[in-house]
Parts: structure tokens; C-alpha cells; sequence
């Protein structure tokens, strides 16, 4: 028989926790060594992070960033092996607040926001103006979103060697939009192209983001602007009229004149449910003033038959009128419930 007076507390095996023995803390590491760095690219969850000495090292998503996604254009801060040599990751362990954010929906019915890129100045919107043809509601979509975020807009046309600008430039230029014809591949490359050149100019000191249907354009710019991008360039089927995707994901560029630029891939769709129509609106000083003034509560802006008092403001001129014509135009875009 077993004398179990022998036998105390220490003489007892306890099977070690599958997690671990170490407590868990909500303290997490200050990082006080961390670097600055912004996002450049995004691919399957690893992160090419330019850092603020121009190295551009490989990094992944730290634990304590939990869901928060990273886009181009995040600032963050990173530690681990920022030397840039070949093999070796880093860890982003911050991504600083955000001063801008351009999103997109898959739908005007999809709750789910898509942020496309962080902290960008404008958006280019990048159109042909044939093969294929241009495409009004896409553009009026891009504006809005663009618009909504607090960025400047451009409307580059491409292609002006195959049809006339005349009518696009009517319908946006009310809105104040710079609007640029461009045809890279005349005689004498792009520096023989005014519009390119102007198009190079817009750039300078600032973060743009290229948008587009496939097939427009958008990476014989890229390759014209970033002369060893390498991006892809593709064709217009000429059954659909659609360009192949070439560029299948975004990135971010320096141009060598000044200024950054970020190609993304082709849409086919815009969506626009994380917009709302009032804060639109107010995207437009001038605009803005004359509804909080003279329209009725709850006013949609749609016509003077519902109500809406900007036809009173807008009265003979001919730049109010068309302003407001071109920014109902955006409104019922937004409303329609349609994607383009």
C-alpha cells in the first residue's frame, strides 16, 4: 500500500498549456526603431514598401495590424531587415492615418468598400476617344468617386488622332475638370504630343491615380511616362470592343519629371454604394452655397419639378446652366442604381 504522506504539491507532472505557458498581454511593442515607408505594391499578401532612404524592401502584415488592410499609397512604418537585399522580409507594423482614400463598390448594392489607393492627390481617368468608344456614365462615375474622396480630377483622352474631343470637353469642363487630349504614338513619340506634355506637367508634386477601361491607353502612358515600367500593353477585340486585361495589378510609380503615378488594372465596373449624394454635392463650393440657400430640406437636386432651386441660380448663364446640368448628370449616375 502506498504511503501517501511522502508526496506533496512538487511531486505533481502538470501537461504544459498547447499555447504556451507565457501569459497573454494587451501591451504590445512601441516600435521605436520602426522606419517610414509607403506601400508600392500589393501582392497576396506580401507588401513592396518603398522606406525613407528610396531602399524598397519586401514586407508582410504584422500580427498587431490585425484586419486592417494595407493599399498603395499607405504610409507605415516597418522594422525588421529594411536593407533591401535580396531574401529578406520585413514587418509593417503601423499604417498611419489615411488623408484620402478613393473606393469603389462591385455594385450600387454592395455594402463591401473597396479601397482602390491611400493618400493619392488626383485621379486621372483615362479614356479613348474611339477603339474603344468612350464611355460618359464610366467617366461620371470615376468623378464622383473622386469628388467624394477630396481628390482633383483630369479626364485624359486618348487617342485623338481617331475622333474629335469636342463634345466630352462640353460636358465636363463646366465641372472643372482639366481635360487632356493625348496621341502617344503619332510621329515623333510623346514628346512630339502636346497633350502628353501637358498631361507629364499636371504631375508634378503629386500622387496620381490612373483609371480605366482596358485597352484605352493607360499603360503606353505609364510606359511613355515611367520609361523602364514595363507595363504590359494590349489590344481591342474587335468583336466586344473590350480591351484585354493587361496590367493585372495596381502599382505604384515615380516619374522621373516630378510626381508619382499608380496604374491600376482595367474596370469593368464602377460602384458607387458607398457614396453619399449630400456629400457629393458639397464637392462644389459654389454649388453647395446656392442648394443650402435657396433649395428645400431633403432636396435630390434632380429638377426644378421636384422642387430643386438651382435652375433659379443657374438663370441665363450659360457656365452656371451647364455646370448644373453636368452635376445632375453625376447625381443621376449615382442614383440609378445601375454600374458601368
Amino acid at each position: 500500500m502506498s504511503d501517501w504522506s511522502r508526496y506533496d504539491e512538487s511531486d505533481a507532472r502538470v501537461r504544459p498549456s498547447r499555447r504556451g505557458s507565457r501569459p497573454r498581454t494587451k501591451i504590445r511593442p512601441a516600435h521605436e526603431e520602426a522606419v517610414d515607408g509607403t506601400v508600392i505594391a500589393v501582392d497576396r499578401g506580401r507588401y513592396t514598401v518603398q522606406v525613407h532612404d528610396g531602399e524598397v524592401v519586401m514586407a508582410v502584415k504584422a500580427r498587431e495590424l490585425g484586419r486592417r488592410g494595407l493599399v498603395i499609397g499607405d504610409r507605415v512604418k516597418v522594422v525588421g531587415d529594411v536593407t533591401g537585399e535580396p531574401d529578406t522580409l520585413a514587418r509593417v507594423v503601423r499604417r498611419l492615418e489615411r488623408r484620402s482614400s478613393l473606393s469603389r463598390t462591385a455594385d450600387d448594392t454592395d455594402p463591401t468598400e473597396r479601397v482602390i489607393v491611400a493618400n493619392a492627390d488626383q485621379l486621372a481617368i483615362v479614356t479613348a476617344l474611339a477603339d474603344p468608344e468612350p464611355n460618359a456614365r464610366m467617366v461620371d462615375r470615376c468623378l464622383v468617386a473622386a469628388f467624394d474622396a477630396g481628390m482633383t480630377a483630369l479626364l485624359v483622352l486618348t487617342k485623338a488622332d481617331l475622333a474629335s474631343a469636342d463634345e466630352l470637353r462640353a460636358a465636363y469642363e463646366p465641372l472643372g475638370v482639366t481635360v487632356i487630349e493625348t496621341s502617344v504614338k503619332r510621329d515623333g513619340g510623346p514628346e512630339a504630343d502636346p497633350g502628353f506634355v501637358r498631361f507629364r506637367e499636371e504631375l508634378h508634386g503629386l500622387t496620381t491615380v490612373l483609371v480605366g477601361y482596358s485597352g484605352v491607353g493607360k499603360s503606353t502612358l505609364v510606359n511613355a511616362l515611367v520609361p523602364d515600367a514595363g507595363r504590359a500593353v494590349g489590344v481591342v477585340n474587335d468583336v466586344t470592343g473590350r480591351g484585354r486585361h493587361t496590367s493585372t495589378s495596381a502599382i505604384r510609380y515615380e516619374v522621373p519629371t516630378g510626381g508619382w503615378i499608380v496604374d491600376t488594372p482595367g474596370v469593368r465596373s464602377f460602384g458607387l454604394a458607398h457614396v453619399d449624394p449630400e456629400r457629393f454635392i458639397h464637392a462644389f463650393p459654389d454649388v453647395s452655397e446656392a442648394t443650402d440657400e435657396r433649395c428645400p430640406r431633403g432636396c435630390t437636386h434632380e429638377s426644378a419639378e421636384l422642387g430643386c432651386e438651382l435652375d433659379a441660380w443657374a438663370g441665363d448663364d450659360p457656365a452656371r446652366r451647364a455646370r448644373v446640368d453636368s452635376i445632375r448628370r453625376l447625381l443621376a449616375s449615382r442614383a440609378a442604381g445601375e454600374t458601368y
